[in-house]
């Protein structure tokens, strides 16, 4: 049996491909005889001029030219390659067939495309494929709503048109309330459809030409145009009340959400996208902060901004004191209640300024840690508590760590590396975390303990009594002393409360061989019925306040810390 060659011409037309001849300087183009499996029904002077077939092309009929111009021109017999894809429309109910053309065009002597031969095929799947690809990149996977980059691009664009035609618009910031509870509870993947549900709830409420997208794990963020600070507002409880008036259906059972909502018009109080987002965020937090459930506009607020303004400075203050190692300490002695006699001196954080002026440490400590800086700040006081410790063999100290630091893997460096330059120091170092880092998280807590304690030092719980530590976790803790809060012990001469507490904080600790230090101690009166109920050390007033004088007189300049 004679075996059957096909033809190009059937290879061609069974790939849905038909090749050209175009002479570009007559217009007018030659076919193959496959151009009828690519364009089926499309009468032979529709395809005859490129300027006819421009006419069915999608969405702009200068493609193929533009596709021509775009090719750096390649002078020889081979000439220049080209690549177009576009639509093409057969008839006017029909869809957009898209269309994949490559060839090669020759230029003429000025240089200008004169002729062009080449091939066009069906390329309906790589479009879809490429159509996909462009979605997913502008869309959140899970939602299906825009991705955070292309929500900030279409806020920037509303800002941009609202400024230009001086209308109204808001942008809002929505939050999940709690869902990291719904995380613990029954997992990621209900946590997710929670995410989704509330997504459509909000797409289902908003007008035609708002935008949704997801700002981040539970966030969505809303642009809602031609909208005023009274739309806002009716808007706001639209959305919230379609978040928290049914409960969400999933796999695990209902989950009963609710959604907080911070809000900020645009542009009255933005100018760009970071001013809008930034404003919509703290309101958002602080609708949180008031109730879970609730909405907040922004407003201009003179305190807030003076606040900020501060905060700059102090930021740059004590940046520039580490620097210029204007950041010292402070000496409180600590006494045996019952002896009188030094027990050790509690190091107290200050800061010299360039006037003279001297802040203490409820001025430095409290905005360092709002403003992040607390680190650098217990960085330096353990490098100065260290030396001092170093040049003076007799003396102990304590220091005392934000929460933050109690987990900053640089403080371990350093602390470490410090006990190794010099031998002997950490029997006398005595660390105080505060008794709100105790509860926050026992077992870290009780890891922070150990270490410390494999050194040598021993760990103090500050201010015990303003939080709620039981004294069963003090001993899981393993700490050494605990300092009872002077607001209760300044009053013991004269409230009752306060000396039943203080003396039941004395014992119990004493049955748990845990050394008690009663701190604001202001009278002689006080000290002697903190003696007699037990209590093993007293500060305060009456022993001295904290002093820039070191009591023991040997200074530490010339002990120069190991650690960086």
């Amino acid at each position: 049996m004679t075996a059957v060659v096909p033809q190009a011409s059937d290879i061609l037309a069974s790939l849905g491909e038909a090749v050209f001849i175009w002479d570009i300087a007559s217009d007018a183009i030659a076919w193959g005889e496959q151009v009828g499996s690519v364009f089926p029904g499309i009468r032979a002077e529709r395809l005859a001029t490129g300027a006819e077939f421009a006419r069915l092309i999608e969405p702009s009929q200068s493609l193929r030219t533009a596709a021509l111009a775009q090719s750096p021109a390649v002078h020889g017999a081979d000439g220049t390659p080209y690549r177009a894809e576009y639509g093409v429309r057969l008839s006017a109910s029909d869809p957009v067939v898209w269309i994949e053309e490559t060839g090669r065009w020759f230029a003429g002597p000025d240089g200008r495309p004169v002729r062009a031969i080449g091939a066009v095929r069906i390329n309906n799947e790589r479009h879809a494929r490429d159509e996909e690809l462009a979605k997913l990149a502008r869309l959140d996977p899970l939602t299906g709503e825009l991705n955070r980059t292309h929500l900030i691009a279409a806020l920037a664009e509303a800002i941009e048109e609202s400024t230009r035609f001086r209308s109204a618009a808001a942008f809002m910031l929505v939050g999940i309330d709690h869902l990291a509870r719904v995380n613990d509870a029954f997992g990621f993947d209900v946590a997710d459809a929670v995410i989704l549900d509330v997504a459509r709830r909000i797409r289902a409420r908003l007008r035609g030409g708002d935008v949704l997208g997801r700002f981040s794990g539970n966030k969505f963020g809303l642009i809602l145009k031609n909208c005023t600070i009274d739309d806002m507002n009716v808007a706001a409880e639209r959305f919230l009340a379609g978040i928290r008036d049914e409960v969400v259906p999933t796999k695990s059972g209902p989950v009963s959400v609710t959604a907080s909502i911070g809000a900020v018009s645009v542009p009255r109080y933005t100018r760009n996208t970071d001013e809008a987002i930034n404003r919509a965020h703290e309101t958002l937090d602080a609708a949180k902060r008031r109730r879970a459930g609730s909405f907040g506009t922004w407003r201009p607020n003179a305190e807030r901004d003076a606040q900020r303004r501060v905060n700059i400075r102090v930021t740059d203050e004590i940046v520039t004191a580490l620097n210029d190692r204007r950041i010292v300490l402070a000496y409180e002695p600590v006494v045996s209640a019952a002896t009188r006699a030094g027990a050790f001196y509690e190091c107290l954080v200050r800061m010299e300024q360039g006037d003279g002026r001297t802040l203490l440490a409820p001025d430095i400590v409290p905005v360092a840690e709002r403003l992040g800086l607390i680190r650098l700040v217990d960085h330096r006081v353990l490098e100065l508590v260290v030396a001092e410790l170093a040049a003076s063999p007799e003396v102990r100290l304590s220091l005392n760590i934000s929460p933050d630091t109690t987990m900053d893997p640089d403080w371990w460096a350093s602390i470490e590396t410090l006990m190794q330059a010099h031998p002997g120091v950490a029997e006398r170092l005595i660390v105080e975390i505060t008794e709100t880092v105790a509860i926050q998280d026992i077992d870290d807590v009780r890891a922070f303990v150990g270490r410390l304690k494999h050194f040598g030092s021993r760990i103090a719980i500050d201010d015990f009594g303003a939080g709620y530590t039981s004294f069963r976790n003090l001993r899981k803790l393993g700490v050494d002393i605990v300092k009872i809060d002077g607001a209760f012990v300044q009053n013991i001469t004269r409230s009752a409360d306060d000396r039943a507490f203080v003396q039941t904080l004395i014992d119990l600790a004493r049955r748990l061989d845990i050394k008690t230090v009663a701190e604001w101690v202001q009278d002689e009166e006080a000290a002697n019925m903190l003696r007699d109920w037990g209590c093993d050390y007293i500060q305060g007033r009456l022993i001295g306040l904290a002093s820039a004088e070191r009591p023991w007189g040997a200074p530490a300049d010339s002990v120069v810390p190991a650690a960086g």
